[in-house]
């Protein structure tokens, strides 16, 4: 099944976000290779499609899992999770309708 991963950025956190960034896209590059990443990407603090040093909001993640408790543990072990960006992390059941 499909999980939705919405992250909430600790305010301030862009410095932590660039320096965890390599780990964090090798593990989306690693989903997306094993066909289960549907989508991924932040969410900028401006409606631009680079915020510069205003930096981000948070991420959607959409990935397939066997489970609701495999998808938590995935999100846990996030890079931007250990290095403190995120504030919260929604993991949730994501139903694909379209396209």
């Amino acid at each position: 099944m499909w999980y939705a991963f919405i992250s909430e950025d600790r305010p301030e956190s862009l410095d932590q976000r660039l320096a965890a960034r390599g780990a964090h896209l090798q593990r989306l590059q690693d989903l997306r290779d094993s066909g289960r990443l549907l989508l991924a990407g932040p969410h900028p603090a401006l409606d631009c499609e680079d915020p510069g040093e205003e930096g981000y909001t948070g991420s959607l993640v959409v990935a397939e899992f066997d489970s609701l408790e495999a998808a938590r543990e995935c999100a846990d072990q996030d890079p931007y999770v250990s290095a403190g960006v995120y504030a919260t992390v929604t993991v949730k059941p994501f139903k694909k309708v379209l396209p």
